[in-house]
């Protein structure tokens, strides 16, 4: 029997609560790691993508044996280590002489391997070989434009693969509303070839243009590289039926007495109840009242004792 451990303190029930499924989930984390080998080029490149995503990234720094992505078996650490940082998206880096400078970019469902897209790095050049005004660097968490520019993204089976495993690398927390000031770099993909990418990062400049939309000017600021298509895992159609359900929208409840308007907007009726001011308590009793009311009396005593003294007389 498997004893079920119930958390105690009220940070770990806060922390199984985030991890939980959601109807609208969240922005995925990336988890970054390396193999038994790797190369200066590689450490660089693991490195500057954990920058690019620092806000939501998790990097490993020590060497994984026991990690290798497309063989049978070679996914038990790698599922162990997605379901310790609750990360749904992975980079794995490793170096040999069959396959130099080898980048393994992979998704995970449930924590189990989704996806993978295994790519060669090329031509690489790090942040710090481009000179630009540093003012000009892009903000930590920023919404990025992210450009996909060839017909090799819509044909091309490898480069169709890649294009949904960058998207969800890069784009971060899906937002419905965006405010233009806020957008200052994009990362721009072109397809060389049907199996090579160019991979550059842009910051963008925003320039008076005489319209109300401004002129937008791209500076780059790195990393750039050649991503070379070596090999690639789609997932069963089975698990992507799975993952692909979402919710039924739930419809929305009428909310009693308030209305939409055009030009007012969100509009409200309040009900008052009719107030009865005659049988409301007065707070205290003036003077004045007290007077009025002593007066009353004694003119309604002196009424009551004049009939018994007519008849007096009268006898």
């Amino acid at each position: 029997m498997l004893k079920i451990k119930t958390p105690k303190s009220g940070k770990a029930k806060r922390e199984i609560e985030k991890r939980a499924p959601k109807l609208v989930e969240s922005g995925k984390k990336t988890l970054i790691l390396q193999g038994t080998k790797t190369s200066n080029v590689l450490n660089a490149v693991l490195t500057e993508i954990y920058h690019l995503k620092k806000d939501s990234a998790v990097r490993y720094t020590r060497k994984n044996e026991n990690i290798r992505p497309f063989e049978s078996g070679g996914e038990t650490s790698l599922e162990f280590f997605s379901l310790k940082t609750d990360c749904s998206i992975f980079v794995f880096g490793s170096h040999s002489k069959k396959r130099p400078d080898n980048l393994v970019i992979g998704r995970t469902y449930d924590h189990h391997i989704y996806d993978l897209v295994e790519v060669g790095v090329e031509n690489f050049k790090s942040m710090e070989s481009f000179t630009y005004d540093k003012k000009l660097s892009p903000k930590v968490g920023s919404k990025p434009f992210i450009a996909f520019i060839g017909e090799g993204f819509e044909s091309v089976d490898e480069l169709k693969h890649l294009k949904e495993v960058l998207l969800d690398l890069l784009r971060g927390e899906v937002v419905e509303n965006l405010n233009l000031a806020g957008l200052d770099h994009a990362y721009i993909c072109t397809a060389v070839s049907s199996n090579r990418v160019f991979f550059t990062h842009c910051a963008m400049r925003l320039k008076k243009s005489g319209t109300i939309v401004p002129r937008m000017e791209l500076v780059e600021v790195g990393p750039s590289m050649d991503l070379v298509v070596r090999r690639h895992r789609l997932p069963n159609d089975s698990v992507r039926k799975e993952a692909m359900k979402t919710a039924k929208e739930q419809p929305k409840k009428k909310v009693k007495n308030v209305s939409q308007d055009v030009i007012q907007g969100k509009v409200g009726k309040i009900y008052v109840p009719d107030q009865q001011v005659g049988s409301v308590a007065l707070p205290y009793k003036a003077k004045g009242l007290k007077r009025e009311r002593r007066e009353a009396k004694m003119k309604h005593e002196t009424n009551d004792r004049a009939p018994k003294k007519q008849k007096e007389n009268s006898e």
